[in-house]
């Protein structure tokens, strides 16, 4: 699967202690605040979510972007310590 994760944080200690946590779960560093991954799977990507849920503050914003979950792409947000979820279906049906 592939993630992609944009990150607005509010404290140079927030951003070097998320910044090593993608490294540690194989993460790269494309740009200042993005991170990508081709290789995480669905359980390691919850973890990842969990423990960036520690490590962060109402200050702190992620956007993560999940291509494909069920022919879907799913967009989750870390922002005020709640989570919310967005899902585009991207299965294109027939017409006959």
């Amino acid at each position: 699967m592939f993630v992609a994760v944009s990150c607005d944080l509010g404290s140079e200690n927030h951003r070097d202690r998320v910044h090593s946590t993608f490294q540690e779960y194989g993460f790269k560093k494309v740009h200042e605040g993005l991170y990508e991954s081709l290789r995480i799977n669905e359980q390691g990507l919850l973890r990842l979510k969990r423990e960036l849920d520690r490590l962060t503050d109402s200050y702190d914003c992620l956007r993560f972007y999940q291509y494909p979950m069920e022919n879907t792409l799913v967009i989750s947000v870390l922002k005020e310590k709640k989570w919310r979820k967005t899902v585009v279906n991207t299965s294109r049906t027939k017409e006959g």
